[in-house]
């Protein structure tokens, strides 16, 4: 009983120092609230980026053979070169480095938030784009067929049938993504972001105490990606029950 409440007494007074003392806990709500800024403008920027993409390296998969020559064609075999470099350097060199290029290299005279949501939005849109592509790629010939019965141009048909179908099938795949997104941006305190991890590095720093704020972060961090994908998983049950 004595050990007990020694135990007791010891937690109490770490709890008091990590988080009371000094207001420690605004560390982790302002990394909290960093993180989850970093993460949706990030989000908007893969998506967008990912889409442009995937259009145009699944246009070229499909169309090029076909194509005449000219100047279109010579376009589209230029951006699906672009394209394609970007995909193999982005996935191929790790986000922290990307990170510091962009924060002091590339990015150096804007705010470290902004780099990170701008970093972090062309890294997730490299993956993005693989994923839309396979997901245009898996729609049947036919698709592009009706919507052309029906006088959509190409732009038209992709917009309307294509992608909302491929949406569909690659939800799980970007949900995924965005689940990952939300834990890949624990290393922008690299770039002197003060994230939810960096918050608990600081508090952990100033008390000497690591257990308790790494654990309450990793506690952060579990329900941000529990909560998230109770929500996905929601939005998936209602596309499917909308396909009945």
């Amino acid at each position: 009983m004595a050990e007990l409440q020694a135990w007791w007494l010891d937690f109490q007074d770490t709890f008091y120092r990590c988080f009371i003392e000094d207001n420690r806990w605004q560390y982790l709500t302002r990394g909290l609230e960093n993180t989850l800024r970093i993460t949706f403008f990030a989000l908007i920027i893969g998506i967008v980026l990912g889409v442009v993409v995937a259009i145009i390296r699944s246009s070229y998969d499909k169309n090029a053979n076909e194509m005449r020559p000219g100047p279109g064609k010579v376009i589209l075999s230029i951006l699906n070169i672009i394209c394609k470099i970007y995909l193999t350097v982005i996935r191929g060199t790790p986000v922290v480095v990307q990170l510091l290029l962009g924060v002091f290299v590339i990015f150096m005279y804007m705010g470290d938030i902004t780099v990170a949501c701008i970093v972090f939005g062309v890294n997730s849109g490299a993956y993005v784009a693989e994923i839309f592509r396979s997901g245009i790629m898996s729609i049947d010939n036919g698709q592009f067929e009706a919507g052309r019965s029906l006088g959509f141009n190409y732009v038209q048909t992709m917009r309307h049938i294509i992608l909302p179908q491929a949406f569909k099938n690659v939800l799980p795949s970007l949900a995924n993504e965005f689940i990952v997104l939300i834990k890949e941006t624990s290393v922008a305190g690299y770039a002197g972001v003060i994230d939810l991890t960096k918050g608990g590095e600081i508090i952990r720093g100033r008390t000497f105490e690591a257990f308790m704020p790494l654990i309450a972060v990793a506690i952060i961090y579990l329900a941000l990606v529990m909560f998230f994908t109770f929500l996905i998983g929601k939005l998936e049950r209602r596309l499917r029950s909308s396909e009945r």
